[in-house]
């Protein structure tokens, strides 16, 4: 029997899904969302706000400040509730409803930018509002989740090893980018411990974060339109990229089988199965599930969607060119 106290202790970390089954693909899913944050991104939200308790960076009256898509920002929100603080998230237009009203109603302030910057995305205009806000009053701590080196190490004390813990033959594994926490903090402690894994990033097409000029993108959690200060290269075999529409389709083929997942499990299962068909037979291939999909019920599973999200005759195709009419998404 499990009893806790605070929101935050609790998190299931040892579920793996065997996708066998329900895709015809040799690859197993390491399940991060079964906790009261519904992703991956309640370890860094813990580790990054224990580090800056720990360095004396937080008061009693302290505020947290952080960019978000959403994810991060409903785990912090989960943290500053159960452990007392003020939290403002700084999102964007593309962070979904659902995701806004959960840190709203955990106390948290929510301030969505709609304008982009002009070099850097609205990523680029989260930043340039986190900075102006930390300027105006000192009570407020960015906790910088791009750069903080707390980021990657929750996973490093944590998801890396349970990864190699529970699959000691590992192969290959593939893991979302979009601060890269999760991929730094998995990659380091394989690159150490199962140096014979590969690490393959699964990025979304739009990103900019492995050299690709930045374009528009509607569903949050994976890529970036800015290079994140904890990605390091040297760390990654390869690199898949993934079409939204394809994301979309991974996402409604999994929820035919019973498994409602958010779209940054939708693109690495995607990328995954992807990469695999290119693949020796017999390797034994894991992938990280970060979220869950009730955030994501009003828009990628919703039919009508993506047709309004991407005007007629700009939706990216299976290979990322545009065509026009309209986009079939067939399980």
């Amino acid at each position: 029997m499990t009893i806790i106290s605070r929101a935050e202790d609790f998190n299931t970390d040892d579920l793996f899904l065997d996708l066998g089954p329900a895709l015809g693909a040799p690859l197993y899913l390491k399940c991060e969302g079964f906790n009261f944050a519904g992703s991956i991104k309640l370890k860094p939200a813990q580790e990054m706000v224990t580090a800056a308790e720990d360095r004396g960076l937080l008061r009693e009256d302290s505020i947290l400040v952080e960019s978000s898509s959403g994810n991060l920002g409903v785990a912090l929100s989960v943290v500053a509730a159960s452990r007392g603080y003020r939290f403002i998230c700084v999102t964007d237009t593309r962070c979904n409803e659902t995701a806004r009203l959960q840190m709203q109603a955990m106390g948290a302030e929510v301030h969505v930018i709609s304008e982009p910057d002009p070099e850097r995305g609205l990523v680029g205009a989260r930043i340039g509002r986190v900075r102006a806000l930390c300027d105006r009053d000192d009570r407020c701590v960015w906790l910088n989740q791009y750069a903080n080196e707390a980021n990657w190490m929750a996973h490093h004390q944590s998801t890396g090893p349970e990864l190699a813990e529970r699959f000691p033959d590992l192969d290959v594994v593939f893991i979302a980018a979009g601060t890269t926490g999760t991929l730094m903090g998995c990659a380091r402690y394989l690159k150490e411990f199962r140096p014979e894994a590969r690490i393959v990033a699964v990025d979304a097409e739009g990103s900019a974060l492995f050299g690709a000029t930045a374009e528009p993108r509607r569903i949050p959690g994976v890529g970036n339109s800015i290079r994140p200060a904890l990605l390091d290269e040297s760390f990654v075999d390869d690199v898949v990229h993934v079409s939204e529409p394809d994301t979309i389709r991974m996402c409604r083929r999994l929820a035919a089988n019973g498994f409602v997942f958010g779209g940054s499990t939708g693109t690495v299962v995607s990328g995954a199965l992807s990469w695999l068909r290119t693949a020796d037979a017999g390797a034994r291939a894991v992938a990280v599930a970060p979220d869950l999909g009730t955030h994501y019920l009003q828009t990628l599973y919703r039919p009508e969607w993506f047709e309004e999200a991407v005007p007629a005759g700009q939706a990216p195709g299976r290979n990322g060119h545009s065509h026009s009419g309209s986009v079939n998404l067939p399980l």
